[in-house]
């Protein structure tokens, strides 16, 4: 910054993400203190994704996988490297700027479901936008319904989760994710708790939604699953060791 500007006071400029990413993960270490030692288990991770990308996150358990998606949602800091998301430095961010950026622009599935029993999955739905102040109380309702029909639900809408299969709870989970319209969506394990039939049904949701213009990073176990999303990112001790194109970007017959 020049002498000129900071006498004008004039704020340093924001940090940019390069063209195109969404997502940019810098030089990343995370560490966590273990009895009177350091396990560290992100060794110096970078990476982007673009708008629109539909990204796998694979590797052996304990290797990191679930921890980067905990960084990239702003759930936890990483110990060095930066971590910026839509132009904005996450790792930066109070809890509450945390709280009211994720309730706005991501939205996350877990591997299990996380619906809260006593709420229908309409009301489940409704929550997020309820929680972020979106849509007036009337639209949200039917809105939710809306997105319940996508994932072929909405004839369940006023079942609580216990009435329902762990399929259908994930269905319903997809539809609460995109309640906001969130740019992008992050999935923990979404098939992990799932029969292959069932995870086959749920993946199948997956394409409509990146199609609709979202951007999904998800780390999965499921081979072969991975093999058919687009980029797949192999973490293997910490360390990416495989960044490429499956060549899947025609979703037809899957």
């Amino acid at each position: 910054m020049s002498w000129l500007n900071l006498l004008r006071g004039t704020p340093p400029p924001v940090e940019e993400a390069p063209p195109g990413a969404l997502v940019d993960v810098r030089d990343v270490v995370k560490s966590f203190h273990v009895g009177t030692g350091e396990l560290t288990i992100l060794k110096g991770v970078s990476f982007q994704v673009k708008e629109g990308e539909f990204v796998s996150i694979v590797g052996p358990s304990g290797n990191g996988k679930s921890t980067l998606l905990n960084m990239i949602t702003g759930i936890d800091r990483p110990s060095q490297g930066e971590i910026m998301v839509m132009g904005r430095r996450v790792d930066k961010m109070s809890e509450d700027q945390l709280a009211e950026w994720r309730g706005e622009n991501v939205g996350i599935i877990f591997q299990f479901f996380q619906m809260l029993p006593a709420l229908s999955l309409a009301q489940n739905v409704v929550l997020p936008m309820d929680l972020a102040g979106k849509w007036s109380a009337g639209e949200r309702r039917d809105r939710a319904l809306r997105l319940l029909d996508m994932v072929g639900l909405k004839d369940q809408a006023d079942k609580l989760p216990s009435m329902v299969s762990g399929g259908q709870q994930q269905r319903a989970a997809i539809a609460r994710a995109l309640a906001n319209d969130p740019p992008l969506l992050i999935a923990d394990e979404p098939t992990g708790n799932l029969d292959s039939h069932t995870s086959q049904d749920v993946f199948d949701l997956f394409p409509e939604v990146v199609g609709r213009g979202k951007t999904l990073i998800m780390v999965t176990h499921d081979k072969e699953l991975a093999a058919r999303i687009p980029r797949v990112v192999e973490i293997i001790d910490g360390r990416i060791v495989r960044d490429e194109y499956t060549g899947h970007t025609n979703w037809a017959g899957y």
